[in-house]
């Protein structure tokens, strides 16, 4: 180590010296200036500069960094309000102590610091870092606009790559930090790549800079040229006798269009005082352009114009049939719709009846079960325009309202843009995906739409760009969404709810026949002859290669399918193909979905239930198994907060039940696992809470839980058990898993009315009040064996039905 010297200290704020750069800077504080007349007694007028960690009027030696640079000090000038002095940076330096003197001035025992020279400074990766550093900070120098002789005689006199970055790094722009970062480098090779970085990045914004000064050069420019040229066209016009004909022949047509719309008063006063204002203003002028645009925007709008309706229940019937199979439900809830219309009309002419506020529907369910499709079979069977907007990831209030004409660019909102689209006041108009819409800064989306889907008040509709209230009573509003959870409640109260179901296997295979088929055998190219599938591979993509409760990637694969046969019959290969179940497979490749299937035997503590999301139902095992513990229930499986409480409330009444039970006090002393399958996907939801409490039950009586039963049901602490949604889907997933008895709750039993026929027939139903009525349906009957009595809820019994003999 070098020797140490023992210095006065001059605190740097916002500032960093570095070795082989000289600067000024201006002297104030007691302490400071007392370092710098002790400085310059010296022989050698050195001083330690060092940067303050904080910029704060009072620094202690706590406040400084380590690492700063030996100075000398080489001129002084004295004034009244402190000192201005010349700094001259020697070398670094580290204080190795510093302490405050009781005058206020600070001094440090401070060594010289040892830099890092490369290995070998002619090795050809640090010597052409060397001359890019050189490079790049002659550029910069001439992008701040330094003469070029200046910057060249600079760099002349630097050779040495250490003095190189420090010269550098001690007149680029950067942030004090990143500076003392720099000057704490002691690797001269890493110095000067970081210098490297930093002149880069300043070479960079000074180019940014000149490109955005060059381009408004030019804007204005090229603004100035644009109005000279028109005035110049103007003239020449003028003396043709030409422009001024054309325009008041163009506004003349405008009047005339604006004055075959029935408006209102109002509007009326607006359109005329807007049409004043056009006739005033030069066509040159940008106001002129916004305007005119404005009036033709009112012009194009169908203020009056209707679509003539057919109000015949029984061709909509034999449309909506013609276009979809099943949804009956959906097709009886437009019949009526339809059948009040044509009941209003043969009282009074529609055109002349007063119109009726009508609700608003609302289509809810999974992808692909024809929500979109079956709006667009409304329409037809109705006689009317269709006009679609799809609102998923709508973030902007002006998507619906428009802007405001005062907006460089401003346009109608979407509502108003897609009745210009359709040229009627009465379309059918789809809102897609109303549930995705999102919310930023911009405004609330949905809360645009209230107005909109509120038969009260849409027929005044105002949008922004427009201003003027515009009658949207007459427009048939249908929305879209998969989940009633993304939309916010007072959008859903104006909403009357159509519920979609997911289709069964049957169902499929004929929608598949009737339409998947012809449709992709057409796209493909293939006739009927050409392409045939049975009924059994039909069956065999739907169980195998899909997993939805719509059809949309059951098309996709017919595609495909179809694709296949096409090349092999183009090829020469074959004339015709009739696709068979065991064809499937070589021509679609491995299967894709892996159903659950029912297990085959009884098991102890597995119970199986049943979970419904927006691609259908299915089922899911439950295993419960005791371990040596204390006494904990440990739960698996990505279980949500809801899942999880299931699981502790059958566990509570499991305990508070266990003589009753037959279950013996020391199986409460062990843990009890928990765990449902498929781990990597998150599960909630309160359903589970019967196949729960069957399968610790059955864990901790050791009584086998039926394999042939799915079940599903909230359970309370008390053992009621109360109703559950989406049970249609639930119970077509464990139908499809080869499950034919189902435990439901008792207050689910009207929904059963929703299944199929074909399904009711082939399934046992268990309505159950409480968990001992399930218990006794879902344990094997080997319970018995013990002396334990499962009686039906129906006895009188404190225990929730549960007793023992």
């Amino acid at each position: 180590m070098s020797e140490s010297l023992t210095l006065p200290v001059l605190p740097l704020r916002n500032a960093v010296l570095f070795p082989g750069v000289s600067f000024p800077i201006s002297a104030g504080r007691a302490g400071t200036l007392r370092a710098i007349e002790l400085a310059v007694r010296q022989p050698n007028a050195l001083i330690f500069a060092v940067a303050q960690r904080a910029d704060v009027e009072r620094v202690t030696p706590e406040g400084l960094f380590t690492i700063g640079t030996i100075a000398h000090v080489s001129s002084v000038q004295r004034g009244p309000g402190g000192m201005r002095l010349l700094l001259e940076g020697k070398r670094r330096g580290i204080a190795m102590r510093v302490v405050e003197k009781p005058n206020g001035m600070m001094e440090a025992v401070v060594v010289e610091a040892q830099e890092m020279a490369p290995t070998d400074p002619k090795d050809p990766l640090f010597s052409a870092l060397h001359k890019e550093a050189r490079e790049r900070a002659a550029e910069l120098g001439t992008k701040m606009g330094l003469p070029d002789e200046a910057v060249e005689q600079f760099l002349a006199q630097v050779d040495q790559p250490a003095l190189l970055a420090d010269l550098v790094a001690g007149y680029i722009d950067i942030p004090t930090p990143e500076r003392q970062q720099l000057l704490e480098t002691l690797s001269v090779e890493d110095r000067l790549r970081r210098v490297l970085v930093h002149v880069q990045r300043q070479i960079g914004v000074l180019a940014a800079q000149e490109d955005i000064q060059s381009k408004v050069k030019e804007q204005i420019g090229d603004r100035q040229r644009e109005m000279l040229l028109r005035e110049q066209l103007r003239a020449i016009q003028k003396e043709l006798g030409e422009g001024e004909g054309k325009d008041a022949a163009d506004l003349e047509e405008l009047k005339k269009k604006l004055a075959a719309h029935p408006l209102t008063e109002d509007a009326r006063k607006e359109i005329d005082r807007e049409l004043s204002r056009l006739e005033r203003i030069g066509r040159e002028s940008m106001e002129s352009q916004v305007i005119r645009t404005f009036l033709e925007t009112v012009a194009e709008l169908p203020w009056g114009t209707r679509s003539d309706e057919k109000l015949d229940v029984n061709e909509a019937s034999r449309v909506l049939d013609e276009d979809h199979y099943a949804l009956m439900d959906v097709k009886d809830r437009i019949l009526e719709f339809l059948a009040v219309r044509q009941m209003r009309a043969n009282v009074q002419d529609i055109k002349d009846a007063p119109r009726g506020k009508g609700r608003i529907l609302l289509f809810v369910g999974p992808p692909g079960v024809g929500k979109t499709s079956i709006a667009k079979s409304i329409a037809r069977a109705m006689g009317r325009k269709y006009v679609r907007i799809a609102l998923g990831g709508a973030r902007d209030e002006a998507d619906i309202r428009g802007h405001r004409r005062t907006y460089v660019g401003a346009m109608p909102g979407r509502i108003l843009a897609g009745l210009k689209q359709a040229g009627t006041k009465n379309p059918v108009f789809l809102l897609d995906e109303i549930d995705k819409l999102g919310v930023s800064f911009q405004g609330d989306p949905a809360s645009a739409l209230l107005e909109v889907l509120d038969p009260a008040q849409n027929d005044s509709f105002t949008d922004h760009y427009l201003g003027l209230p515009f009658d949207l009573s007459e427009v048939l509003f249908i929305a879209t969404a998969n989940l009633l959870q993304g939309i916010p409640a007072p959008l859903l109260d104006r909403l009357e709810v159509v519920e979609f179901a997911g289709y069964t296997e049957t169902e499929k295979l004929t929608i598949a026949r009737q339409y998947l088929v012809p449709r992709q055998q057409s796209e493909n190219g293939l006739t009927g002859e050409q392409l045939t599938l049975t009924d059994g591979a039909i069956a065999e993509v739907i169980t195998s290669y899909t997993r939805e409760a719509g059809v949309r990637q059951l098309e996709r694969e017919l595609g495909k399918l179809g694709r296949k046969v096409a090349r092999k019959i183009a090829a020469g290969e074959v004339a015709a193909v009739t696709v068979e179940a065991a064809d499937v497979f070589p021509l679609l490749g491995k299967k894709r979905v892996h159903p659950e299937r029912k297990i085959v035997t009884d098991q102890v503590g597995l119970a199986t239930g049943m979970y419904y999301t927006p691609a259908g139902g299915d089922i899911m095992f439950i295993e419960a198994m005791l371990m040596k513990g204390k006494g904990e229930v440990v739960l698996t499986g990505q279980l949500g907060d809801v899942m999880k409480e299931s699981a502790r409330a059958a566990w509570t009444y499991a305990r508070s039940h266990a003589a009753l039970l037959g279950i013996p006090d020391e199986a409460f002393e062990r843990d009890l696992h928990i765990h449902v399958p498929a781990g990597a996907i998150p599960k909630d939801g309160p359903s589970a809470g019967i196949a729960m409490a069957t399968a610790i039950v059955s864990a901790l009586s050791k009584i086998p839980a039926r394999h042939d039963i799915a079940m599903t049901g909230e359970v309370t602490l008390s053992g009621r058990v109360l109703p559950i949604g989406g049970l249609k889907e639930k119970v077509l997933g464990a139908v499809r898993a080869g499950i034919r008895t189902i435990v439901i709750p008792k207050d689910n039993e009207p929904d059963l009315l929703d299944l199929p026929k074909e399904v009711r027939d082939m399934i046992t139903v268990h309505p159950v009040d409480d968990l001992g009525e399930a218990l006794a349906v879902t344990l094997r009957g080997a319970a018995l064996r013990g002396g334990l009595l499962l009686l039906r809820g129906d006895v009188p019994s404190p225990q929730a039905g549960i007793v023992s003999n």
